[in-house]
């Protein structure tokens, strides 16, 4: 059977079960798969509609592969900021905000199209929500 090609940013948090938590909170992920032993979340995948992230707990196996390392390890700064496309970010604003989501940018209209707003999560990962989507025409 062919795979379906997909980009899937897989993150690693300094606490994944309070991560998942807050993701499904504050952002409406749904848990898909997690995968964990003695509070240690191994693998996990969550969905919001039809998109994934993946994540997992910080372990040894984590900094030696691959270098990757909670945020709150990198003085909060960090290369990545995930979009997500949804179709109302004001009403996914209103959610994110009541569940305490740290936001960056209130609900705004961008120059290129569409709205969108700025929150970090419980560890300070930076998200992007908004109704701009690069692969309309």
């Amino acid at each position: 059977m062919p795979v379906r090609p997909a980009i899937i940013p897989s993150l690693v948090y300094a606490d994944a079960p309070r991560a998942i938590a807050f993701l499904c909170n504050a952002f409406g992920f749904t848990r898909h798969l997690v995968h964990a032993e003695g509070g240690i979340v191994l693998h996990a995948q969550l969905l919001l509609e039809e998109t994934m992230v993946m994540l997992s707990s910080a372990r040894p196996d984590s900094y030696e592969r691959f270098g990757l390392v909670p945020i709150g390890e990198t003085g909060g700064r960090s290369a990545l900021c995930i979009y997500v496309v949804l179709d109302d970010p004001d009403a996914h604003h209103a959610q994110a905000k009541a569940a305490g989501a740290a936001i960056i940018a209130s609900p705004h209209d961008n120059a290129h199209g569409g709205r969108s707003y700025e929150a970090r999560d419980c560890e300070g990962i930076v998200w992007s929500f908004g109704s701009y989507d690069p692969f309309a025409g």
